[in-house]
Protein backbone atom coordinates (compact mmCIF):
# COMPACT_ATOMS: atom_id res chain seq x y z
CA UNK A 1 0.00 0.00 0.00
CA UNK A 2 1.47 2.96 -1.24
CA UNK A 3 1.22 5.90 1.36
CA UNK A 4 -0.48 9.21 -0.39
CA UNK A 5 2.05 12.45 0.61
CA UNK A 6 0.00 15.72 0.49
CA UNK A 7 1.44 18.01 -1.96
CA UNK A 8 3.54 20.62 0.16
CA UNK A 9 4.62 23.29 -2.76
CA UNK A 10 6.70 25.02 -0.48
CA UNK A 11 9.59 22.40 0.46
CA UNK A 12 9.15 20.46 -3.15
CA UNK A 13 12.38 20.36 -4.29
CA UNK A 14 14.36 21.19 -1.02
CA UNK A 15 17.70 22.80 -0.83
CA UNK A 16 19.83 22.45 -4.07
CA UNK A 17 23.13 19.95 -3.88
CA UNK A 18 25.33 20.66 -2.66
CA UNK A 19 24.33 23.08 -0.42
CA UNK A 20 21.41 20.55 0.99
CA UNK A 21 24.60 18.56 1.79
CA UNK A 22 26.09 21.56 3.81
CA UNK A 23 22.97 22.20 5.45
CA UNK A 24 22.55 18.47 6.72
CA UNK A 25 25.79 19.15 8.10
CA UNK A 26 24.79 21.95 9.99
CA UNK A 27 21.63 19.95 11.22
CA UNK A 28 23.90 16.98 11.97
CA UNK A 29 26.43 18.55 14.09
CA UNK A 30 23.84 20.95 16.14
CA UNK A 31 21.91 17.52 16.85
CA UNK A 32 25.84 15.66 18.23
CA UNK A 33 25.86 18.94 20.32
CA UNK A 34 22.89 18.39 22.05
CA UNK A 35 23.04 14.93 22.78
CA UNK A 36 26.31 14.98 23.51
CA UNK A 37 26.52 17.56 25.91
CA UNK A 38 23.26 16.21 27.48
CA UNK A 39 24.86 12.74 28.88
CA UNK A 40 28.75 13.45 28.41
CA UNK A 41 28.49 15.07 31.89
CA UNK A 42 27.72 11.72 33.54
CA UNK A 43 30.86 10.29 33.46
CA UNK A 44 32.76 13.29 34.89
CA UNK A 45 30.15 13.26 38.05
CA UNK A 46 32.61 11.57 41.07
CA UNK A 47 35.57 14.10 39.68
CA UNK A 48 33.36 17.06 39.92
CA UNK A 49 32.15 16.07 43.40
CA UNK A 50 35.39 15.33 44.29
CA UNK A 51 37.27 19.04 42.70
CA UNK A 52 34.32 20.46 44.18
CA UNK A 53 33.95 19.32 47.41
CA UNK A 54 30.81 18.16 46.82
CA UNK A 55 28.56 15.10 47.60
CA UNK A 56 26.73 12.82 45.10
CA UNK A 57 23.67 13.51 45.28
CA UNK A 58 24.52 16.98 45.11
CA UNK A 59 26.14 16.66 41.50
CA UNK A 60 23.74 15.08 40.29
CA UNK A 61 22.18 18.33 39.89
CA UNK A 62 24.77 19.06 36.77
CA UNK A 63 22.66 16.79 34.89
CA UNK A 64 19.43 16.99 35.94
CA UNK A 65 19.31 21.00 35.83
CA UNK A 66 20.70 20.51 31.94
CA UNK A 67 17.38 18.17 30.90
CA UNK A 68 14.66 20.51 33.09
CA UNK A 69 15.69 23.68 31.43
CA UNK A 70 15.77 22.03 27.69
CA UNK A 71 12.68 20.44 28.68
CA UNK A 72 11.34 24.15 29.79
CA UNK A 73 12.28 25.79 26.94
CA UNK A 74 11.64 23.77 23.56
CA UNK A 75 8.04 24.91 23.50
CA UNK A 76 8.94 28.87 23.80
CA UNK A 77 12.01 28.59 21.52
CA UNK A 78 10.22 26.81 18.94
CA UNK A 79 7.48 29.64 18.54
CA UNK A 80 10.69 31.89 19.34
CA UNK A 81 11.94 30.89 16.13
CA UNK A 82 8.71 31.00 13.90
CA UNK A 83 8.93 35.05 14.57
CA UNK A 84 12.73 35.60 14.61
CA UNK A 85 13.71 32.98 11.96
CA UNK A 86 14.32 29.33 12.39
CA UNK A 87 17.89 29.81 11.25
CA UNK A 88 18.60 32.69 13.14
CA UNK A 89 17.64 30.92 16.66
CA UNK A 90 19.72 27.90 15.62
CA UNK A 91 22.71 29.70 15.12
CA UNK A 92 22.29 31.81 18.07
CA UNK A 93 21.79 28.47 20.13
CA UNK A 94 25.27 27.61 18.65
CA UNK A 95 26.99 30.82 20.37
CA UNK A 96 25.51 30.53 23.44
CA UNK A 97 26.36 27.22 23.95
CA UNK A 98 30.29 27.61 23.57
CA UNK A 99 30.35 31.04 25.60
CA UNK A 100 28.70 29.31 27.98
CA UNK A 101 31.13 25.75 27.88
CA UNK A 102 34.29 28.76 28.30
CA UNK A 103 32.62 29.94 31.73
CA UNK A 104 32.75 25.82 32.66
CA UNK A 105 36.48 26.90 33.03
CA UNK A 106 35.89 29.05 35.84
CA UNK A 107 33.39 27.09 37.66
CA UNK A 108 34.68 26.80 41.32
CA UNK A 109 31.62 26.49 42.90
CA UNK A 110 28.81 23.77 42.25
CA UNK A 111 26.38 26.78 42.47
CA UNK A 112 28.37 28.43 39.83
CA UNK A 113 28.47 25.45 37.45
CA UNK A 114 24.76 25.04 37.78
CA UNK A 115 24.31 28.38 36.24
CA UNK A 116 26.33 28.03 33.56
CA UNK A 117 24.93 24.10 32.74
CA UNK A 118 21.57 25.96 32.49
CA UNK A 119 23.05 28.36 29.91
CA UNK A 120 24.15 25.66 27.69
CA UNK A 121 20.85 24.34 28.08
CA UNK A 122 19.53 27.86 26.89
CA UNK A 123 21.50 26.95 23.78
CA UNK A 124 20.58 23.17 23.30
CA UNK A 125 16.91 24.33 23.42
CA UNK A 126 17.39 26.79 20.80
CA UNK A 127 19.57 24.45 18.68
CA UNK A 128 17.10 21.41 19.62
CA UNK A 129 13.68 23.47 18.97
CA UNK A 130 14.10 24.18 15.41
CA UNK A 131 15.88 21.15 14.57
CA UNK A 132 13.35 19.08 12.58
CA UNK A 133 11.62 22.36 11.08
CA UNK A 134 15.04 22.87 9.57
CA UNK A 135 14.63 19.13 8.38
CA UNK A 136 11.54 19.73 6.95
CA UNK A 137 13.06 22.56 4.43
CA UNK A 138 16.05 21.51 3.75
CA UNK A 139 14.89 17.80 2.02
CA UNK A 140 12.39 17.54 -0.50
CA UNK A 141 8.71 16.61 0.45
CA UNK A 142 9.67 13.05 -1.00
CA UNK A 143 12.74 12.41 1.14
CA UNK A 144 11.27 13.83 4.71
CA UNK A 145 11.34 10.14 6.30
CA UNK A 146 14.94 9.96 4.97
CA UNK A 147 16.10 12.96 6.77
CA UNK A 148 14.01 12.64 10.30
CA UNK A 149 16.19 8.66 10.01
CA UNK A 150 19.36 10.44 9.28
CA UNK A 151 18.69 12.44 12.34
CA UNK A 152 18.30 9.60 14.83
CA UNK A 153 21.07 7.78 13.57
CA UNK A 154 23.09 11.10 14.74
CA UNK A 155 21.27 10.54 17.97
CA UNK A 156 21.86 7.22 18.46
CA UNK A 157 25.60 7.42 17.75
CA UNK A 158 25.97 10.13 19.64
CA UNK A 159 24.58 9.10 22.81
CA UNK A 160 26.28 5.65 22.02
CA UNK A 161 29.77 8.01 21.79
CA UNK A 162 29.35 10.16 24.77
CA UNK A 163 30.19 8.07 27.94
CA UNK A 164 33.20 6.77 25.69
CA UNK A 165 34.40 10.38 24.70
CA UNK A 166 34.12 11.42 28.28
CA UNK A 167 36.32 8.93 29.55
CA UNK A 168 39.09 9.76 27.34
CA UNK A 169 38.96 13.32 27.71
CA UNK A 170 38.92 12.54 31.60
CA UNK A 171 41.87 10.29 31.43
CA UNK A 172 44.05 13.09 29.90
CA UNK A 173 42.67 16.66 31.00
CA UNK A 174 40.98 18.18 34.07
CA UNK A 175 37.10 17.38 33.64
CA UNK A 176 36.09 21.03 32.50
CA UNK A 177 37.41 19.57 29.32
CA UNK A 178 34.61 16.98 29.06
CA UNK A 179 32.25 19.86 28.50
CA UNK A 180 34.07 21.80 25.61
CA UNK A 181 34.76 18.44 24.07
CA UNK A 182 31.19 19.02 22.00
CA UNK A 183 32.36 22.43 21.26
CA UNK A 184 33.74 21.48 18.20
CA UNK A 185 30.28 20.16 16.97
CA UNK A 186 28.55 23.55 17.77
CA UNK A 187 32.17 25.47 15.24
CA UNK A 188 31.59 22.97 12.63
CA UNK A 189 27.53 23.54 12.32
CA UNK A 190 28.26 27.63 12.56
CA UNK A 191 30.39 27.30 9.75
CA UNK A 192 28.48 24.69 7.69
CA UNK A 193 24.95 27.02 8.95
CA UNK A 194 25.24 29.50 6.14
CA UNK A 195 23.66 26.93 3.87
CA UNK A 196 20.65 26.02 5.93
CA UNK A 197 17.36 27.81 4.19
CA UNK A 198 16.37 31.53 5.15
CA UNK A 199 12.97 30.54 6.73
CA UNK A 200 10.59 33.39 6.46
CA UNK A 201 9.60 34.75 9.98
CA UNK A 202 6.50 35.74 11.43
CA UNK A 203 6.01 39.36 12.20
CA UNK A 204 3.53 38.40 14.81
CA UNK A 205 3.84 39.37 18.67
CA UNK A 206 5.63 36.90 20.78
CA UNK A 207 3.35 35.50 23.53
CA UNK A 208 5.83 36.05 26.30
CA UNK A 209 3.60 35.33 28.90
CA UNK A 210 2.43 32.50 27.53
CA UNK A 211 5.97 31.05 27.53
CA UNK A 212 6.40 32.16 30.75
CA UNK A 213 3.58 29.37 31.84
CA UNK A 214 4.75 26.65 29.60
CA UNK A 215 8.40 26.96 31.15
CA UNK A 216 6.45 26.95 34.90
CA UNK A 217 4.28 24.22 33.93
CA UNK A 218 7.08 22.11 32.56
CA UNK A 219 9.46 22.94 35.45
CA UNK A 220 7.42 22.33 38.15
CA UNK A 221 5.90 19.02 37.34
CA UNK A 222 8.88 17.88 36.31
CA UNK A 223 10.92 19.44 38.75
CA UNK A 224 8.45 17.96 41.63
CA UNK A 225 8.91 14.64 40.30
CA UNK A 226 12.40 14.40 40.19
CA UNK A 227 12.88 16.11 43.64
CA UNK A 228 10.60 13.14 45.05
CA UNK A 229 12.55 10.56 43.15
CA UNK A 230 15.97 11.82 44.49
CA UNK A 231 14.23 11.87 48.41
CA UNK A 232 13.59 15.28 48.99
CA UNK A 233 10.46 16.57 51.13
CA UNK A 234 7.47 14.49 49.63
CA UNK A 235 5.53 17.49 50.83
CA UNK A 236 7.41 20.03 48.82
CA UNK A 237 7.46 17.86 45.82
CA UNK A 238 3.81 17.36 45.99
CA UNK A 239 3.01 21.08 46.52
CA UNK A 240 5.64 21.63 42.99
CA UNK A 241 3.44 19.20 41.00
CA UNK A 242 0.37 20.81 42.16
CA UNK A 243 1.11 23.88 41.48
CA UNK A 244 2.38 22.85 38.00
CA UNK A 245 -1.00 21.85 37.58
CA UNK A 246 -2.70 24.62 38.31
CA UNK A 247 -0.17 26.16 36.02
CA UNK A 248 -1.02 24.09 33.35
CA UNK A 249 -4.24 24.33 33.37
CA UNK A 250 -4.17 28.20 33.08
CA UNK A 251 -1.28 27.76 30.30
CA UNK A 252 -3.89 25.11 28.49
CA UNK A 253 -6.69 27.33 28.49
CA UNK A 254 -5.09 30.70 27.38
CA UNK A 255 -3.69 28.87 24.76
CA UNK A 256 -6.82 27.91 23.09
CA UNK A 257 -7.74 30.83 22.25
CA UNK A 258 -4.32 31.70 20.47
CA UNK A 259 -4.45 31.32 16.69
CA UNK A 260 -0.63 29.92 16.46
CA UNK A 261 -0.19 28.94 20.22
CA UNK A 262 3.04 27.98 22.36
CA UNK A 263 1.97 24.57 23.15
CA UNK A 264 0.29 23.18 19.66
CA UNK A 265 -3.10 22.63 20.73
CA UNK A 266 -3.96 23.45 17.69
CA UNK A 267 -2.28 20.35 15.86
CA UNK A 268 -3.30 18.28 18.80
CA UNK A 269 -6.47 18.76 17.65
CA UNK A 270 -5.60 16.55 14.67
CA UNK A 271 -6.64 13.00 15.59
CA UNK A 272 -3.44 11.57 13.40
CA UNK A 273 -1.20 14.31 15.57
CA UNK A 274 -2.85 13.42 18.64
CA UNK A 275 -2.30 9.48 18.49
CA UNK A 276 1.08 9.87 17.02
CA UNK A 277 2.18 12.33 20.06
CA UNK A 278 0.22 9.82 22.45
CA UNK A 279 2.35 6.76 21.04
CA UNK A 280 5.88 8.83 21.07
CA UNK A 281 5.32 9.63 24.75
CA UNK A 282 4.35 6.07 25.73
CA UNK A 283 7.61 4.73 23.50
CA UNK A 284 10.06 6.91 24.91
CA UNK A 285 7.94 5.91 28.48
CA UNK A 286 8.98 2.39 27.80
CA UNK A 287 12.30 2.15 26.17
CA UNK A 288 13.64 4.85 29.34
CA UNK A 289 12.09 2.24 32.22
CA UNK A 290 14.03 -1.15 30.18
CA UNK A 291 17.20 1.09 29.90
CA UNK A 292 17.71 2.08 33.57
CA UNK A 293 16.60 -0.93 35.17
CA UNK A 294 18.08 -3.75 33.21
CA UNK A 295 21.87 -2.93 34.62
CA UNK A 296 19.97 -3.64 37.77
CA UNK A 297 18.74 -7.12 36.93
CA UNK A 298 21.76 -8.16 35.05
CA UNK A 299 24.39 -7.39 37.67
CA UNK A 300 22.12 -8.84 40.62
CA UNK A 301 20.15 -11.41 38.90
CA UNK A 302 23.07 -12.77 36.22
CA UNK A 303 26.15 -11.45 38.14
CA UNK A 304 27.64 -9.55 35.00
CA UNK A 305 30.60 -6.66 35.65
CA UNK A 306 29.28 -3.17 34.16
CA UNK A 307 31.89 -4.02 31.43
CA UNK A 308 29.67 -7.35 30.29
CA UNK A 309 26.59 -5.41 30.85
CA UNK A 310 27.52 -2.47 28.21
CA UNK A 311 28.31 -4.83 25.77
CA UNK A 312 24.78 -6.63 25.85
CA UNK A 313 23.01 -3.52 26.01
CA UNK A 314 25.25 -1.92 23.01
CA UNK A 315 23.30 -3.85 20.05
CA UNK A 316 20.49 -1.95 21.06
CA UNK A 317 22.06 1.39 19.74
CA UNK A 318 23.82 -0.18 17.20
CA UNK A 319 20.86 -1.91 15.45
CA UNK A 320 18.77 1.66 16.12
CA UNK A 321 21.62 3.23 13.50
CA UNK A 322 20.73 0.27 10.92
CA UNK A 323 17.13 0.49 10.80
CA UNK A 324 16.03 4.29 11.59
CA UNK A 325 17.16 5.64 8.37
CA UNK A 326 16.46 2.37 6.47
CA UNK A 327 12.32 2.85 8.16
CA UNK A 328 12.76 6.80 7.48
CA UNK A 329 13.38 5.70 3.76
CA UNK A 330 10.33 3.61 4.05
CA UNK A 331 7.91 6.56 5.60
CA UNK A 332 8.23 8.09 2.37
CA UNK A 333 6.85 5.59 0.81
CA UNK A 334 4.53 3.57 2.70
CA UNK A 335 1.98 4.54 5.88
CA UNK A 336 3.66 5.55 9.15
CA UNK A 337 0.46 3.57 10.77
CA UNK A 338 1.35 0.80 9.18
CA UNK A 339 5.43 0.84 9.81
CA UNK A 340 4.58 1.75 13.47
CA UNK A 341 2.14 -1.41 13.84
CA UNK A 342 4.50 -3.54 12.29
CA UNK A 343 6.99 -1.75 14.66
CA UNK A 344 5.48 -2.30 17.69
CA UNK A 345 4.25 -5.87 17.10
CA UNK A 346 8.32 -6.22 17.03
CA UNK A 347 8.96 -3.99 19.87
CA UNK A 348 7.03 -6.03 22.43
CA UNK A 349 8.12 -9.42 20.78
CA UNK A 350 11.43 -8.34 22.04
CA UNK A 351 10.59 -6.71 25.73
CA UNK A 352 8.38 -10.34 26.56
CA UNK A 353 11.91 -11.86 25.42
CA UNK A 354 13.89 -9.55 27.34
CA UNK A 355 11.32 -10.54 30.11
CA UNK A 356 11.42 -13.99 30.00
CA UNK A 357 15.51 -14.33 30.36
CA UNK A 358 16.69 -18.02 30.40
CA UNK A 359 18.66 -18.99 33.65
CA UNK A 360 22.01 -19.04 31.86
CA UNK A 361 22.36 -16.00 29.53
CA UNK A 362 24.89 -15.23 27.89
CA UNK A 363 26.19 -12.39 24.99
CA UNK A 364 24.27 -13.87 22.27
CA UNK A 365 21.17 -14.72 24.02
CA UNK A 366 20.89 -11.09 25.73
CA UNK A 367 22.19 -9.04 22.48
CA UNK A 368 19.60 -10.72 19.59
CA UNK A 369 16.62 -9.44 22.63
CA UNK A 370 17.74 -6.38 22.48
CA UNK A 371 18.76 -6.45 18.98
CA UNK A 372 15.04 -7.47 18.07
CA UNK A 373 13.76 -4.97 20.77
CA UNK A 374 15.43 -2.10 19.01
CA UNK A 375 14.26 -2.57 15.87
CA UNK A 376 10.39 -1.81 16.63
CA UNK A 377 10.92 0.83 18.29
CA UNK A 378 13.32 2.24 15.10
CA UNK A 379 10.54 1.04 12.74
CA UNK A 380 7.91 3.24 14.91
CA UNK A 381 10.02 6.44 15.91
CA UNK A 382 11.61 7.34 12.56
CA UNK A 383 8.35 7.14 10.67
CA UNK A 384 6.13 8.69 13.76
CA UNK A 385 8.44 12.04 13.56
CA UNK A 386 8.04 12.12 9.98
CA UNK A 387 4.38 12.02 9.75
CA UNK A 388 4.20 14.93 12.60
CA UNK A 389 6.46 17.37 11.29
CA UNK A 390 5.41 16.32 7.33
CA UNK A 391 1.47 16.69 8.53
CA UNK A 392 2.07 20.15 10.37
CA UNK A 393 1.10 22.92 8.19
CA UNK A 394 4.75 25.01 7.31
CA UNK A 395 4.87 27.95 8.84
CA UNK A 396 3.83 25.42 12.15
CA UNK A 397 6.65 23.43 11.33
CA UNK A 398 8.57 24.69 14.08
CA UNK A 399 5.81 23.57 16.63
CA UNK A 400 5.77 20.41 15.83
CA UNK A 401 9.33 20.01 15.56
CA UNK A 402 9.23 21.30 19.52
CA UNK A 403 6.61 18.91 20.23
CA UNK A 404 8.73 16.02 19.26
CA UNK A 405 11.58 16.91 21.07
CA UNK A 406 9.27 18.19 24.41
CA UNK A 407 7.49 14.72 24.30
CA UNK A 408 11.13 12.87 23.62
CA UNK A 409 12.45 14.62 26.61
CA UNK A 410 9.00 14.00 28.77
CA UNK A 411 8.63 10.50 27.63
CA UNK A 412 12.12 9.83 29.02
CA UNK A 413 11.70 11.80 32.24
CA UNK A 414 8.70 9.87 32.74
CA UNK A 415 10.23 6.16 31.75
CA UNK A 416 13.79 7.37 34.28
CA UNK A 417 10.71 7.97 37.47
CA UNK A 418 8.47 4.62 36.17
CA UNK A 419 11.98 2.74 36.59
CA UNK A 420 12.58 4.65 40.05
CA UNK A 421 9.67 3.90 41.70
CA UNK A 422 9.70 -0.10 40.41
CA UNK A 423 13.27 0.15 41.93
CA UNK A 424 12.06 1.26 44.92
CA UNK A 425 9.19 -1.47 45.81
CA UNK A 426 11.17 -4.01 44.64
CA UNK A 427 10.43 -5.40 41.44
CA UNK A 428 12.81 -3.40 39.22
CA UNK A 429 15.38 -5.82 39.13
CA UNK A 430 12.85 -8.59 37.79
CA UNK A 431 10.70 -9.29 34.69
CA UNK A 432 8.48 -6.40 35.93
CA UNK A 433 10.06 -3.58 33.97
CA UNK A 434 10.14 -5.28 30.66
CA UNK A 435 6.09 -6.58 31.05
CA UNK A 436 5.58 -2.88 31.84
CA UNK A 437 7.39 -1.85 28.88
CA UNK A 438 5.63 -4.30 26.56
CA UNK A 439 1.95 -3.11 27.82
CA UNK A 440 3.25 0.45 26.88
CA UNK A 441 4.60 -0.43 23.62
CA UNK A 442 1.37 -2.60 22.86
CA UNK A 443 -1.05 0.84 23.63
CA UNK A 444 1.76 2.31 21.17
CA UNK A 445 1.31 0.35 18.17
CA UNK A 446 -2.52 0.24 18.68
CA UNK A 447 -2.47 3.89 18.61
CA UNK A 448 -0.43 3.69 15.06
CA UNK A 449 -2.67 1.32 13.65
CA UNK A 450 -5.65 3.64 14.44
CA UNK A 451 -4.03 6.39 12.18
CA UNK A 452 -5.14 4.11 8.75
CA UNK A 453 -8.70 4.48 9.76
CA UNK A 454 -9.80 6.82 6.58
CA UNK A 455 -12.06 9.02 9.33
CA UNK A 456 -8.54 9.76 11.25
CA UNK A 457 -6.08 10.24 8.18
Amino acid sequence: MKQTVSPQPENQSGLPLPRRLHAIAAISCGTALVVLDGTVANVALPTIAHDLGVGSAEVVGVVTVYQLVLVMLLLPFSGLGERIGLKRLFQIGQLVFTVATILCFFAKSLPFLLIVRAAQSVGAAAVLSVSSALIRSVYPSSQLGRGMGINSVIVAISAALAPTLGGLVLAIAPWPWVFASAVPFALLSLAFGRALPDVASRSEPYDVLGAVLCALTFGLVIGGIESGVHGDSPVVSGAMVAAGIVVAVLFIRRQQGEAKPILPVDLLRQPVLALSTTGAFLAFLATMAVFVTLPFRLQHGYGMSPSEVGAVIAPWPLTMMVIAPLAGWLSDRYPAGLLGGIGMAIAVAGLLCIAFLPEQLNWFEMSWRMSLASMGFAMFLSPNARLIVGSAPIERAAAAGGLIATTRMVGQTGGATLASALLAVGVGAGKVPALVAAGLALVAGVCSLARLRPSIR
